[in-house]
């Protein structure tokens, strides 16, 4: 399921730029949750949003923080997440540049603008998906979900990230196990060309969800902590560092 967020501070657009949303996802038969926010400090006030999602739709001209800044602060944190610019006023195209925007769009375009967005941004996603036969059945499965896989004996577990609808304006991200008896080097074969990384005998993780690399450590976008031995942490982190300049 993609996870887009749309943060203006003025409710018609807002709620125009949901709907387009809505209708657009609907038309492909894609899964999609869309969280909406009044401002750049209600969106960065859940630290996890910087991160979290796929697509943010963002409003330059927000009181307070701004499109801009809201963006810088998303970036800061190496995040992979599709920006998109929306404005009344031409004056701020080049800003764009400064976070790697992939659109910068007008709100009199719309209508016509975000569909030619979403058809780019999904072009580039090429949204990839493998199929395993885990213990409650075969499971289809996004690959940027995928947060981790870890042998544990003769099980691997896929951790993988799943949207909780909550009562409020935005959803929850929850993380569930699949177990499967599978070893994790043909685990590896697999999903290898999808971005994971062995960094330990027993954890193969989604470089996508590596924030950084220190101490013998990778850091993921989740909080959580995972070790990797003395022996193989220089080959691991030339290895994230290549991913990272590729991407």
């Amino acid at each position: 399921m993609l996870q887009v967020a749309v943060c203006d501070d003025e409710q018609f657009y807002r709620e125009k730029i949901n709907l387009l949303l809505k209708q657009y996802f609907q038309k492909q038969k894609l899964e999609c949750s869309i969280a909406l926010y009044l401002s750049g400090e209600e969106f960065l006030a859940q630290h996890e949003n910087s991160v979290k999602y796929d697509i943010v739709f963002l409003d330059i001209s927000m009181k307070e923080l701004d499109g801009i800044q809201t963006a810088l602060q998303i970036r800061t944190f190496h995040s992979d997440t599709y920006l998109v610019f929306v404005t009344a006023f031409i004056d701020y195209a080049l800003e764009g540049y400064k976070v790697n925007a992939v659109r910068y769009i007008m709100k009199d375009t719309l209508d016509t603008a975000i569909p030619e967005c979403l058809d780019a941004i999904l072009q580039k996603m090429q949204l990839s998906q493998v199929t395993f036969s885990f213990l409650n059945g075969e499971t289809t499965l996004y690959t940027d979900n995928i947060l981790y896989v870890e042998s544990q004996k003769h099980k691997s577990f896929f951790y993988y990230m799943q949207t909780v609808t909550m009562h409020s304006a935005a959803n929850e991200c929850g993380v569930t196990a699949y177990q499967i008896y599978e070893k994790l080097d043909l685990i590896e074969q697999r999903l290898s060309a999808y971005g994971f990384l062995r960094i330990h005998k027993s954890y193969l993780v989604n470089m996508k969800h590596i924030r950084r690399l220190s101490n013998y450590t990778a850091f993921l976008d989740t909080g959580e902590e995972l070790p990797i031995p003395r022996i193989k942490y220089q080959a691991v982190k030339e290895q994230f560092v290549t991913y990272k300049g590729t991407v």
